[in-house]
């Protein structure tokens, strides 16, 4: 399948560009003109120009995910056909890559593809749950109640993740900042007072010769340093993306008591939350508990579900095998089993990721308010430190002056 670049004239009078991938330029000026476009100008594009557009307007976020379910479904339910709905949201989507996905979804609806089908065939833009989750509400009748869970689940994820995201930026930020002062202190300020430092002719204070050192290594031998951290970092990054570096920092996360505290919350809120929305759309419960164990982020969590899914197999209850692991608070495990025994799992899960949401927000709020105080008093001693190796030798040639 080529790809072709166009202008053309919209169905408000509006001149557009943009790219569409057809099996050939006939097929792409027809698929143009069934969205209702006047064609000005259709050529195939190079593989420069293809990469460009490919690359200009970035994965579409969690964000746009949930733009699009909240139009989808306000269009089916006005009495609008799948296909005019995905044609109209095809023109209204801004992000590129997920305009082009739309489009080729609504191409694949037109030969007779089920909607689950089509919105397969993108992994990288829509994600498996969401397949699922249009799968069972084309079986059971019940479209536009399933991808509008699929709204609820992307803006409460998006929202977790904000949250997430707002606590993890400023212990970055302010590593960057520490960062950046040591490195001018020892490259800028440092090598300034070395001369004077060798006026004195009096013994220098260890500090001073270690912050000297230090200053004289960076400036001397800052191209082998540079690489050296530049590996570090990338082999910090592979590794993390190992089974084994998953394990370490999956591990580490449960036992630093302010982050294990976000972390259990979190994973609660996210299982609640998922595993509510797919069986309210009809999805069996261990195929619901399988795709749940692939959204974990922590490891433990996702290999937790995973052999609960296989303990729900087998006949057990799904609290059973939460209980077992340890892992979940017990008000997880205690609620669910409360919804099993009383047939209304779905209602519980939903109360219990609201709770867990809730405790996130509080969690996040929590740990911010801690770290502030810390981090700075991190950048106050580095900064000491710096300031103290310069008037350590000061403070003794003034003293021994005053024995003079």
């Amino acid at each position: 399948m080529a790809s072709y670049g166009y202008e053309a004239i919209n169905a408000a009078g509006k001149q557009v560009k943009g790219s569409i991938e057809a099996d050939s330029i006939e097929k792409a000026r027809s698929d143009l003109k069934n969205q209702g476009m006047i064609v000005m100008e259709l050529k195939e594009q190079s593989i420069l120009t293809r990469d460009i557009n490919i690359d200009i307007g970035g994965k579409p976020k969690v964000r746009d995910l949930s733009v699009f379910c909240r139009q989808f479904v306000s269009m089916i339910r006005a009495g609008v056909t799948i296909l005019d709905a995905l044609r109209m949201l095809t023109e209204a989507t801004e992000n590129k890559k997920l305009k082009q996905a739309i489009n080729e979804i609504r191409i694949s609806a037109e030969k007779g593809d089920t909607l689950a089908s089509a919105i397969a065939e993108h992994p990288k833009i829509f994600p498996e749950l969401m397949v699922n989750m249009v799968a069972a509400g084309e079986a059971s009748g019940s479209l536009d109640k399933s991808i509008e869970r699929m709204a609820v689940q992307f803006e409460r994820s998006n929202k977790t993740k904000a949250l997430i995201k707002k606590a993890m930026t400023y212990p970055i930020m302010v590593l960057v900042v520490a960062f950046v002062v040591i490195v001018v202190m020892l490259v800028k300020v440092i090598p300034s007072y070395v001369t004077m430092f060798a006026d004195l002719g009096t013994e220098l204070p260890g500090i001073t010769k270690a912050v000297m050192a230090a200053s004289d290594f960076i400036i001397g031998r800052w191209f082998i340093l540079a690489p050296c951290i530049a590996l570090l970092i990338f082999a910090f990054s592979h590794f993390k993306r190992t089974d084994a570096g998953k394990h370490v920092f999956g591990k580490l996360a449960l036992k630093i008591p302010a982050v294990k505290n976000l972390v259990v919350k979190n994973a609660s809120a996210q299982m609640a939350r998922t595993l509510s929305t797919l069986m309210g759309s009809g999805v069996p419960l261990v195929e619901a508990v399988e795709i749940v164990s692939q959204t974990m982020t922590n490891v433990y969590f996702k290999e937790a579900l995973e052999g609960a899914r296989d303990d729900i197999v087998i006949g057990q209850p799904l609290s059973t095998p939460l209980q077992r692991c340890g892992l979940f608070p017990p008000m997880v495990y205690h609620m669910i089993r409360i919804g099993e025994e009383s047939g209304n799992t779905e209602e519980m899960l939903d109360k219990l990721a609201d709770y867990y949401e809730e405790e996130v927000e509080m969690a996040v709020s929590t740990l911010m308010a801690a770290m502030e105080p810390l981090f700075i008093v991190v950048l106050a001693a580095i900064v000491l430190v710096l300031i103290g190796a310069c008037m350590a030798p000061m403070l003794t040639m003034y003293e021994a002056l005053d024995a003079m």
